[in-house]
């Protein structure tokens, strides 16, 4: 029973003093897309931890299914993880973990089913509207992916992300944006498209909505809406410039969300347009290797400690 202890134990570290320690980080800012990497981790390492400790305990519970996990096992290897006289411990184990991956499964499924019909509806809505944009802009799109121009006094963009992708601009940022600055907007949307942020965004509404009581996940949901628009942000003041890019946010009026998919707490605040005045230095290569090496090493801890019985009784 030592590894199914040890990894509740481990999950419960990971989900209450590690996402203290990222969300206080001072680094997160200047490389947000490494930030989302070791977010990644944590929750996979989390999600690992109770994936795990179901099957030890189910194996606790159930003498078949014990047998079936260990089929081919050397000798010893089972009797190493003390299963054989659990099983009262092992039901109660399996029944809250169980309950809790049926939990994902529904929350996440509800979660891409309901993305999924609001992209669709906006897909609909926009399937009228497609003049194209200046020469300039428009040699910068991809096959799969079509500009749109919306009819609308408010400088607006955003993107709709999909099998058939689409750029949204209104005619009010055609009319106040500078072609520099129109780039740049739309270089920004592009990054949230090519990067799937969606995909990452509806995972993470998907663990906070069915687990509200979980700080680890919400914290995850927090961190991700503001990380993917600061990498967003980067990408389009990389190819453009960090000023032409933060000219482009304040014209577009950051107390009414900016591009669109800007949280409300942050597109009141002018801190991504600071953020890009200022142009702090990227971390250093080996800094930044060592935290993609330690985010890494979460999910590998969690691997391990589960198998660290059945190895060590191999001496």
């Amino acid at each position: 029973m030592t590894a199914l202890i040890g990894l509740l134990l481990l999950g419960l570290l990971l989900s209450t003093v590690a996402p203290r320690l990222l969300a206080r980080a001072r680094w997160a800012e200047r490389e947000p897309v490494l930030a989302l990497l070791v977010w990644q981790c944590l929750v996979v390492a989390v999600l690992l931890c109770c994936a795990l400790a179901l099957v030890l305990a189910a194996s606790a519970a159930l003498p078949e299914l014990r047998a079936l996990v260990f089929t081919g096992a050397p000798h010893g290897v089972e009797a190493a993880y003390g299963l054989q006289n659990a099983e009262g411990w092992g039901r109660l184990c399996a029944a809250v973990l169980a309950a809790g991956g049926v939990r994902t499964v529904f929350a996440l499924t509800r979660e891409i089913r309901a993305a999924k019909a609001l992209r669709d509806r906006r897909h609909a809505e926009l399937s009228s509207w497609a003049p194209e944009l200046p020469e300039s802009i428009a040699t910068a799109r991809s096959r799969r992916e079509r500009l749109v121009v919306l009819e609308n006094v408010r400088p607006e963009a955003w993107s709709l992300p999909g099998p058939d992708s689409r750029l949204v601009v209104t005619t009010g940022a055609l009319q106040q944006l500078t072609d520099r600055e129109l780039a740049a907007v739309l270089s920004h949307e592009r990054g949230h498209v090519r990067a799937r942020h969606h995909w990452l965004k509806q995972f993470a509404q998907a663990l906070a909505s069915g687990f509200p009581g979980i700080g680890v996940f919400r914290a995850f949901l927090g961190q991700v809406e503001e990380l993917v628009e600061l990498a967003a942000d980067d990408r389009a003041a990389r190819r453009h410039g960090r000023h032409t890019t933060a000219l482009a946010l304040a014209e577009l009026n950051l107390d009414r969300g900016v591009f669109g998919a800007c949280p409300p707490g942050l597109a009141q605040s002018p801190k991504r347009v600071d953020r890009l005045l200022a142009g702090r230095p990227r971390l250093t290569v080996a800094h930044r290797l060592r935290l993609t090496a330690l985010a890494l090493a979460a999910p590998a801890a969690v691997v391990l400690l589960a198998f660290a019985p059945g190895l060590n009784s191999l001496h």
